[in-house]
C-alpha cells in the first residue's frame, strides 16, 4: 500500500475568500460629548433640529454621557430621519436590521436604507446591495445588488468594491468578467481588505486576467496572511514549501500552517499533518500528524481522510486497524480522490476486513485509472480475467453512474 501522500502539500488553499457582510455601526458627527454639551443636544433635540436628534440617538446607541438604551436611541433615529437626515435613516435602519430597540424587519430596514441610499451614504448603499443579494426585505435580484455595490464601490466602500469584484468574477448580476474582478479586487486590497488580498494572491497565483508571478501572489497572500486571514495563512506556507516565489523553506511553510490550523482551516490542518508525518520543517511526529489530520479529516477534508486513512493502514502513530482505514478511505474516495479510490479498490480485491467484491474492486480500479492512475489501470488488467461479463457490464455500469459526493463532517 502506499505511503503518507506528501503531493498533498502541493495545493494552494485557493478557496474564494467569504462574502463580506453588513455594515452594522451606527453613526453620528461626534462621538465625544461633555455634560454641557449633552445638555445642549437633549434641549436641541428636544426643540426638533434634526442632527441634534441623530446624535443624542448614537448617544443612547452607544452610551455617551447617557446610560445605554437601545429604544431610546430608535426613537431619536426615528425622528431624525423622518427629517431627512440621512446618516439617522442609515441607523434606523441598522436598527431594524439588528432589532436594536426595535422589532427586526428586514422590510423596515430596506425602507431606511433605501432612503439613506438615495442620499449617497456609502453604507446604506453596501446594505441594501446585500438585501438585494441576500433577498432580505426585498426579491433577490443580483442586477441590483450589483448596482448598490456599485455606488458603495466608487465612493471607497471598502467591502462594496470586494463584494462588486466577487460578482464579476462569478458573473453574477454582471458579466462575468475576470479583469473587473481583479480592477475592484485592487481597490479594496489597497484600502487594506484582507479578502480582496488573498483575492489578489489567488489571481497572481493562477493567472487571472493578470500576467502569472509568483511573487506577486506571495507578497498579496503575505498582506492578508499577516492580518490573519487563515486561507491565506494557508497559501503562503504552499508557496514557502513548493519554493513558489519565495525561497522554499519548510520551516516556514510549517509556520504559517499551524498559523491556518490554530484557526480551524481544514488544508492547514492536512498539511501541517502531512509535514509531521515526513518531518518537513518539524520534527518527525506521527502522533502529531495524525492529530492534524484527524481535525482536517473531521472537517471532511478528503485528502486529510486519505492520509488518515493510510495511518490507520500502515499502524503510523495509531493502532494498526484496517476497518478504520477502509472508513477514511471510503470518506476519501467518495469525494473523489483517485489514490483514495484505488486503495479502496484493493480493499475489495483482497477481501481484508471487507467482503470482497470484485464488481465495487472494479468500481473503484475504474474511477481512479479515469483520473489517471496508473496502479488502478494496471490494477483492472489484474481482475478482470477473474469477471464474468456481467459482473463486468454491472462495474462499468456503476462506474458511469457514480458521482462524488459533498464532505460531510461526521
Amino acid at each position: 500500500m502506499r505511503k503518507i501522500a506528501l503531493l498533498f502539500l502541493l495545493a494552494l488553499c485557493l478557496a474564494q475568500p467569504a462574502w463580506a457582510g453588513s455594515e452594522s455601526g451606527v453613526t453620528a458627527d461626534s462621538r465625544n460629548v461633555s455634560a454641557s454639551l449633552l445638555k445642549v443636544v437633549k434641549r436641541q433635540a428636544e426643540r426638533g433640529n434634526a442632527e441634534a436628534q441623530n446624535i443624542l440617538g448614537f448617544m443612547y446607541h452607544d452610551g455617551q454621557g447617557v446610560p445605554k438604551d437601545h429604544k431610546k436611541a430608535a426613537y431619536w433615529f426615528r425622528k431624525a430621519a423622518r427629517q431627512g437626515v440621512a446618516q439617522a435613516q442609515y441607523n434606523l435602519g441598522v436598527a431594524y436590521e439588528q432589532g436594536w430597540g426595535v422589532t427586526k424587519d428586514y422590510k423596515q430596514a430596506e425602507y431606511w436604507f433605501r432612503k439613506a441610499a438615495e442620499q449617497e451614504v456609502p453604507n446604506a448603499q453596501f446594505n441594501l446591495g446585500l438585501f438585494y443579494y441576500d433577498g432580505r426585505g426585498v426579491p433577490k435580484d443580483y442586477k441590483k445588488a450589483a448596482y448598490w455595490f456599485r455606488k458603495a464601490a466608487e465612493q471607497g466602500h471598502i467591502n462594496a468594491q470586494f463584494n462588486l469584484g466577487l460578482m464579476y468574477a462569478e458573473g453574477r448580476g454582471v458579466p462575468q468578467d475576470h479583469k473587473q474582478a481583479v480592477y475592484w479586487y485592487r481597490k479594496a486590497a489597497g484600502q487594506g481588505n484582507v479578502k480582496a488580498q488573498h483575492s489578489m494572491g489567488i489571481n497572481y497565483y493562477e493567472g487571472r486576467s493578470v500576467t502569472q508571478d509568483y511573487k506577486q501572489a506571495a507578497h498579496w497572500f503575505r498582506m492578508a496572511a499577516e492580518q490573519g486571514d487563515a486561507g491565506a495563512q494557508c497559501s503562503l506556507g504552499s508557496m514557502y514549501s513548493n519554493g513558489q516565489g519565495l525561497p522554499q523553506d519548510y520551516m516556514q511553510a510549517a509556520y504559517w500552517f499551524l498559523k491556518a490550523a490554530e484557526q480551524g482551516d481544514a488544508e492547514g490542518q492536512s498539511n501541517l499533518g502531512a509535514m509531521y508525518f515526513a518531518g518537513q520543517g518539524v520534527p518527525n511526529d506521527y502522533k502529531n500528524a495524525f492529530y492534524w489530520l484527524r481535525k482536517a479529516a473531521a472537517q471532511g477534508y478528503a485528502k486529510a481522510q486519505y492520509n488518515l486513512g493510510l495511518m490507520y493502514n500502515e499502524g503510523s502513530g495509531v493502532s494498526q486497524d484496517y476497518e478504520k482505514a477502509i472508513h477514511w478511505f471510503r470518506k476519501a474516495a467518495m469525494q473523489g480522490i483517485a489514490q483514495a479510490q484505488y486503495n479502496l479498490g484493493v480493499k475489495y480485491l483482497k477481501g481484508k476486513s471487507i467482503a470482497q467484491n470484485h464488481v465495487k474492486a472494479h468500481l473503484w480500479f475504474s474511477l481512479a485509472a479515469a483520473q489517471g492512475d496508473p496502479e488502478a489501470k494496471k490494477a483492472i488488467d489484474i481482475i478482470t480475467p477473474d469477471m464474468t461479463p456481467q459482473q463486468i457490464a454491472e462495474a462499468q455500469r456503476l462506474a458511469r453512474e457514480w458521482k462524488p459526493t459533498p464532505a460531510k463532517t461526521k
